[in-house]
């Protein structure tokens, strides 16, 4: 058998199909986000506009941040020195950990490394310590998700995206004595739109089910202190675990869940994704916690965000782009083909400075592939209206079907 030969060819699928992903070389310009460096395809950096960050708030720019990571690691230095159990729960740690409790009114809450890890590791272990488990699973769930429901090896049943009538339908045909757990996210990044959550909540009650919530994409976005969908629309109370991200809004790096002081202390005994993983820098964590207790107090950073994405989303109307119906902060951009999404991407890059990721299967659906905007408090109008001057420009030279 020769190995090279079926590496390279896997590879050559994902060239054919127009899907091979290509990652920019960049770096972000200190304080003048979206500002950066480029540096793919030319000799020296080449300025460069980001228009797909998740640094949603530009918190990764923020002053206090940056200000509380050096004074970090001038304090502690570099690392944390391994696992919570070897290194030691480091005292940045416990106070975030605390924060993050009460930004979502719960007893408690547990660090991770990545919002990706919070979720493989919590949705695996849950159903693992409730014997019969079966989870319901909104069918745009996050990889991570379905990676973490996958682990547990309990029976995992789908339901058709935010459709109660199918999750009410899935519920009450399955046994009544199982435990029973609906996994959801409170807004669907790629498409942008909101799941209804008191919804999902009463079925929960109505058949004795726990609820986990997804607010990667919302926490520190929404709600008076940036509690997410689950603050703003006030049923965080009855969500059983919320889980989140300190690497979009927050701007800086780590996932976390927050509940009861029961669930957060199984999951910090029993599951693998955390009990072996060295812990957070403390530099990481206390920039993260100087975000977290800005925007608990602070909402300019989320007016001028949603202020942006209305903005955005009116200018391209308006040139007869093909923007995606979205009522949140995601701004996406229908071209409906993988090899022309990336080639726009490209256009856009090489010739106007505008960095957007092309997203293509399987991030989405095959024949849905598209341009994912994210415009933040620091993108000027002026900025948008030459972004979408450009657009149409590639539009018309690429003859792309516009909106309808």
């Amino acid at each position: 058998m020769n190995y090279q030969d079926i590496f390279e060819q896997a590879i050559d699928r994902l060239h054919s199909e127009g899907r091979y992903r290509v990652f920019i070389d960049i770096l972000r310009n200190k304080g003048a986000f979206p500002n950066a460096r480029c540096f793919a395809g030319h000799n020296g950096p080449k300025p460069i506009t980001v228009w797909c960050s998740n640094d949603y708030l530009a918190m990764g720019q923020h002053p206090k941040v940056i200000a509380a990571m050096e004074e970090a690691l001038h304090d502690v230095g570099a690392g944390s020195g391994g696992t919570r159990n070897i290194g030691g729960n480091t005292h940045y740690h416990v106070d975030l950990e605390a924060e993050l409790a009460d930004l979502h009114d719960k007893e408690g809450a547990l660090l991770f490394t990545s919002g990706y890890v919070s979720n493989e590791a919590t949705l695996s272990t849950l159903a693992k310590v409730l014997p019969g488990c079966i989870i319901f699973s909104d069918a745009l769930n996050h990889a991570s998700m379905i990676s973490g429901i996958r682990h547990s090896g309990c029976e995992k049943l789908v339901f058709r995206h935010n459709d109660m009538d199918h999750l009410r339908q899935l519920l009450a045909e399955a046994d009544p004595e199982a435990p029973k757990l609906i996994a959801f996210e409170s807004i669907y990044s790629m498409d942008g739109d909101v799941a209804p959550i008191a919804a999902i909540c009463d079925l929960a009650d109505e058949f004795n089910a726990l609820t986990y919530c997804d607010e990667v994409h919302a926490v520190g976005m929404y709600g008076p202190r940036g509690g997410g969908i689950t603050e703003r629309d006030e049923v965080a109370d009855r969500v059983t675990v919320i889980e989140g991200t300190l690497g979009k809004a927050f701007g800086v790096m780590g996932g976390y869940i927050a509940a009861d002081r029961v669930i957060i202390d199984v999951i910090r005994s029993y599951a693998p994704g955390f009990i072996f993983t060295t812990s957070l820098s403390p530099v990481l964590v206390a920039g993260v916690l100087a975000s977290v207790r800005h925007l608990k107090q602070s909402s300019e950073e989320r007016e001028g965000q949603q202020a942006a994405a209305a903005t955005l989303k009116r200018l391209m109307r308006a040139a007869d782009l093909p923007v995606m119906d979205s009522t949140t902060h995601i701004v996406p951009l229908l071209v409906g083909d993988p090899v022309k999404v990336k080639r726009i991407s490209d256009v856009l890059l090489a010739e106007y400075g505008v960095y957007v990721q092309p997203i293509n299967y399987p991030t989405v659906p095959r024949g849905t592939e598209r341009l994912r905007f994210t415009p933040g408090p620091a993108h000027s109008e002026a900025m948008m209206i030459e972004l979408v001057e450009a657009l149409s420009e590639i539009w018309s030279r690429l003859e792309l079907r516009k909106a309808a």
